[in-house]
């Protein structure tokens, strides 16, 4: 419900902590915790599920409340639109799709979700993945600790280049990854670019990131458009929208190369932990893994990707593991009018921080929350409105399929290759969106 008038006695409670920096080094501090919801916690038993803070610079509505974070995901760029810290948007850029609005946002990001859930698109990532996991795993040795995060980036950012720009290993994969390397470590930094600052390193690394990849479209462009697109430069150059142009692609292309660096290494490394604290679920998912292998063996042919995603036990794992690690902690929105949504009013200029983790790890929504337990899904519909692991709404993360696809290839040759135990003091405590440990497991192969 909208209200063109504010009503102060509406705004939730809360503070908004000291002047300038409010409350921000308190919920960065506790976000880098071993129980990163704690800033949450508190709050929610002082005020309830839906509070003012002020964060990132700015005067802040947080909710915690599935009903509320719903409304906030599928409104229209006429009531709310994206809103992240200054450092971000200066590496994004104003024509990033993470921070355009209408139709233009609305047809990249349905050009390249059809281009994801594409048979053809998950053909290749299932060949590519079985490739590159093949070959990382065969370098594994029983007598050298191995890193599981370190490996499934590597993997990872391979398969994910190779989607986007067709990019095989090689000098030029190395050298983009090293300027992608210097460029993520900005994102987060203080918005300051002044030379030797690191978000001015991390703008010159993007810019070398752009050199390298209109190269490649201008290759595209003069060898002609491909009829059946091969990667999502192709997708793109072949859309007539004249706002599609070389820098828009270009930079589109490199966000969406995070993903490779972080959320799905991160699933996977995840999945990792989880199984590693709970012996009944990796026997399970041992098992019926196993049983696909036979088969596959039996018959003598690659698994195909349809393959993968049909193992039941398999998709609750990586369901229940989106659920626990909380790769996306939230989204950050900014109003564009007063909105009133059950009894709260959202002023207009503030931002609203969308919640997913409170959600996800509320007692109310999920018996013992903090229990790894891949069973509450079966039978389960994962479309509520309690579980957002890839957002909602015209925003919807278009690679939610693709993740789950890669975490299910990598677990499949995984149990089935290894047995494995974490080295001492591994998996403790570090449930955070950036681990500060990198998993190291102790591998031990498994007799065909």
């Amino acid at each position: 419900m909208l209200k063109s008038k504010r009503k102060k006695n509406k705004l939730p409670l809360g503070t908004l902590g000291w002047p300038f920096i409010g409350e921000t080094i308190e919920f960065v501090s506790c976000a880098y915790s071993d129980r990163p919801e704690s800033f949450m916690d508190k709050r929610r038993r002082m005020y309830g599920k839906v509070f003012k803070s002020h964060i990132f610079g700015s005067p802040t509505i947080v909710s915690t409340d599935a009903s509320v974070n719903k409304f906030i995901l599928q409104s229209d760029a006429k009531v709310f639109v994206p809103s992240y810290p200054k450092s971000l948007t200066e590496l994004m850029g104003e024509s990033s799709i993470l921070l355009i609005n209408g139709s233009l946002q609305r047809r990249i990001h349905g050009l390249i979700g059809a281009f994801f859930k594409s048979q053809q698109l998950k053909a290749q990532i299932t060949r590519d993945m079985q490739k590159y996991v093949k070959e990382s795993m065969a370098s594994w040795r029983e007598d050298c600790p191995i890193y599981i995060q370190d490996e499934t980036k590597k993997i990872a950012f391979h398969v994910l280049v190779k989607a986007l720009i067709s990019l095989d290993p090689g000098e030029e994969m190395e050298l983009l990854k090293k300027h992608f390397q210097e460029f993520i470590s900005g994102l987060m930094s203080l918005p300051i670019k002044l030379p030797g600052t690191k978000l001015y390193q991390s703008l010159q690394a993007k810019k070398k990131m752009v050199k390298l990849v209109k190269r490649i479209i201008l290759a595209k462009r003069s060898s002609g458009f491909c009829k059946v697109p091969k990667d999502v430069v192709d997708v793109l150059l072949s859309d007539a929208n004249e706002k599609l142009t070389d820098d828009l692609i270009a930079d589109n292309i490199i966000d969406m190369m995070i993903p490779g660096e972080d959320s799905v290494p991160l699933l996977m490394t995840l999945a990792t932990k989880y199984l590693s604290e709970c012996p009944a679920a990796l026997q399970q998912l041992t098992e019926e893994n196993m049983k696909l292998k036979k088969i596959q063996d039996q018959v003598g042919e690659s698994l195909s990707w349809s393959d993968y995603l049909s193992l039941p036990f398999t998709q609750t794992v990586i369901t229940e593991t989106l659920r626990m690690g909380n790769i996306i902690i939230g989204v950050m929105r900014k109003a564009l009018k007063d909105v009133e949504i059950k009894g709260h009013l959202i002023p207009k200029g503030w931002c609203v921080f969308v919640n997913f983790r409170s959600v996800h790890l509320d007692d109310k929504n999920y018996e013992c929350p903090y229990q790894f337990n891949p069973w509450r899904w079966q039978d389960k519909d994962t479309s509520s409105c309690n579980f957002t692991p890839f957002g909602g709404g015209q925003r919807l993360c278009p690679g939610l399929d693709l993740a789950r696809l890669e975490a299910s290839i990598f677990l499949h040759h995984f149990v089935t290759q290894f047995r494995w135990h974490a080295e001492k003091d591994a998996i403790v405590n570090f449930p955070t969106v950036r681990m500060k440990k990198r998993m190291p497991v102790k591998v031990r192969r498994v007799e065909s």
